[in-house]
């Protein structure tokens, strides 16, 4: 028996033998279903030989065939009834299990995301693609055939969405372009680290959506829920269909709160803070005000994350506000990583290392966060050293700062445009995608090795529109992204080490060492982070111009 379980409830399988109904039983399973018409093979068992074995083993029993490639609304619906009716855990079989997985999908579709559906039923081996616009639909066929259609679909309309449909609009401005974002705030995320240092107000970092789409790009106000990209196709929930000649995928990435046991509850309250959290970052700046004494901790999640840099930037500028109102040496600083180093890239660790002498913070390397008890204020992480067995320990503070482990976004990690790890998987020279050559991707979601960052969005932008307008023109790609990304890394209120670098951790300075030197802390790095990049991002990125990020162009060989 080749048996693939989808839930603890639901496990389907190709088809089963009387004789194998005594091990089904041993198994666990209480029920079965046959979706298989007697007669479609010479050696197949009747249902009524097998029904008789499974009663003999105890096992109930439904018949519910289904003709191959031909699953009707109706049977959806009998089987979701069966599901209902039968005690379980139920198995259930066809030929090879397809057909009862397309079931059991399509009758789960009022009740469960698309994505967790998609996404359990990939798990199990089967692939629902062919009846994805039906699970969208509430496992109804649609009926519906207005689709929209678009030279250009760009999907997410965050900083490299907005980015990247500015930078073609000034290429080409005849096309025709759709952003399909649900937001109906768009967020400068760099900024709240300063938020959560008190030297920025929230509401600078914040805009309406329709303010910053550029003129002449559509803006369909709705999520994504899957792509058909053999169609050139993206369905959104509610089943709308959205066709493109072109596709630019840019959502961003998931913040997964729900990964750690006990943090949804406790954020916001019991001093536990987030600066990932455009409401959360005023909270950090209160904690870090009115912590007199006690242990702070500061923590930081497997990567990949955006900004790599951010929890412990919250680290160094609460610090340095405990270092000047002379509080540091009554607080007790812990800075919990679930990786190996302090900062990957090896040139800017040095100064880093001076300011965790200056602020006695601890350094706890292979520290991951996985439950947060606020009401005890107590937290608990599983340290996983090299060569030695996993632990878990539980450490008492007064103020947590939580940076969540990050995913790509569910119905990305269950498309056919992503990788085996969920991202999207392109070429990371060109950020086409490896196999559907009218897609692109860049932004936090794509899968290239590089820092996501606000900043290496900006440098994207323009190269996936030029090699996207290239496309357009008949040419092959026109520009190379070489990995940058910067880290402005905020060690004091006044200095900034502003690490900036691209593949393998190769430095990329923007300026000239007299300007700024990265890999040091200067006061000139923090006016560029306080005063410049904000209107930069605001009146230059999103709108197309692209200062300080002009695309590197292909050379001959």
């Amino acid at each position: 028996m080749d048996i693939k379980k989808i839930t603890d409830e639901v496990s389907v399988a190709p088809q089963l033998l009387p004789e194998e109904m005594a091990e089904v039983a041993a198994q666990g399973f209480r029920a079965i279903i046959c979706n298989r018409p007697d007669g479609e093979a010479a050696d197949q068992p009747t249902f009524e030989e097998v029904e008789a074995a499974a009663k003999a083993a105890g096992l109930q029993t439904r018949f519910l065939p289904i003709v191959s490639g031909k699953v009707r609304d109706e049977d959806a619906e009998d089987f979701g009834r069966a599901l209902i009716e039968l005690p379980g855990p139920v198995l259930a079989y066809c030929r090879t299990g397809t057909r009862s997985a397309t079931l059991w999908s399509l009758s789960q579709a009022k009740h469960r995301e698309p994505a967790a559906i998609l996404a359990a039923t990939k798990a199990a081996g089967y692939d629902m693609a062919g009846v994805v616009r039906r699970i969208v639909n509430g496992g109804k066929t649609p009926t519906d055939t207005g689709d929209a259609k678009f030279d250009v679909v760009i999907v997410g309309g965050g900083a490299a969405g907005i980015a990247v449909a500015a930078s073609i609009k000034e290429r080409k401005p005849g096309l025709s372009i759709a952003i399909l974002d649900p937001a109906d705030i768009h967020y400068y995320q760099p900024g709240w680290t300063m938020v959560g240092a008190g030297v920025f107000d929230a509401k600078t970092t914040a805009r309406t959506m329709g303010s910053l789409i550029p003129n002449g790009v559509h803006w369909i106000k709705s999520a994504v829920a899957a792509f058909e990209p053999k169609d050139n196709a993206v369905i959104l929930d509610g089943c709308r269909v959205v066709k493109y000649d072109r596709l630019v995928v840019c959502p961003g990435l998931k913040l997964d709160w729900h990964a750690v046991e006990g943090l949804v509850e406790t954020l916001g309250k019991n001093g536990v803070t987030s600066n990932y959290r455009y409401d959360l970052a005023p909270y950090t700046w209160e904690l870090v005000k009115g912590l007199r004494e006690g242990r702070a901790l500061f923590t930081q999640p497997p990567m990949p994350i955006k900004c790599a840099g951010a929890p412990q930037k919250a680290m160094y500028l609460s610090a340095d506000h405990w270092f000047r109102t002379n509080r540091l040496k009554d607080i007790d600083v812990q800075f919990m990583n679930a990786g190996g180093v302090l900062f990957g890239v090896k040139d800017y660790v040095p100064a880093l290392m001076e300011y965790v002498r200056k602020y006695d913070a601890t350094l706890n390397f292979w520290n991951n966060l996985i439950a947060v008890d606020g009401a005890a204020k107590k937290a608990t992480f599983r340290v996983s050293e090299p060569d030695k067995d996993a632990r878990d320990v539980t450490v008492e503070f007064d103020m947590m700062h939580v940076c969540p482990p990050q995913t790509a976004p569910d119905f990305i990690r269950v498309s056919p445009l992503a990788d085996a790890a969920g991202w999207v998987d392109v070429d990371q020279n060109t950020l086409r995608h490896k196999e559907y050559e009218n897609i692109w991707s860049l932004g936090d979601v794509m899968n290239a090795p590089n820092a996501k960052t606000a900043a290496a969005a900006r440098m994207q932008a323009p190269i996936v529109a030029e090699n996207l307008v290239a496309d357009i023109r008949g040419g092959a790609p026109r520009a190379m992204y070489n990995g940058y990304g910067s880290c402005p890394l905020t060690v004091e209120k006044g200095k900034i080490v502003l690490a900036e670098f691209g593949y393998g951790g190769a430095l990329m300075p923007s300026f000239p060492k007299w300007i700024i030197d990265g890999t040091k802390p200067t006061r000139a790095a923090w006016i560029l982070k306080e005063q410049i990049l904000p209107p930069v991002y605001w009146k230059a990125m999103l709108r197309g111009k692209e200062w300080l990020a002009k695309p590197e162009k292909v050379t001959a060989g």
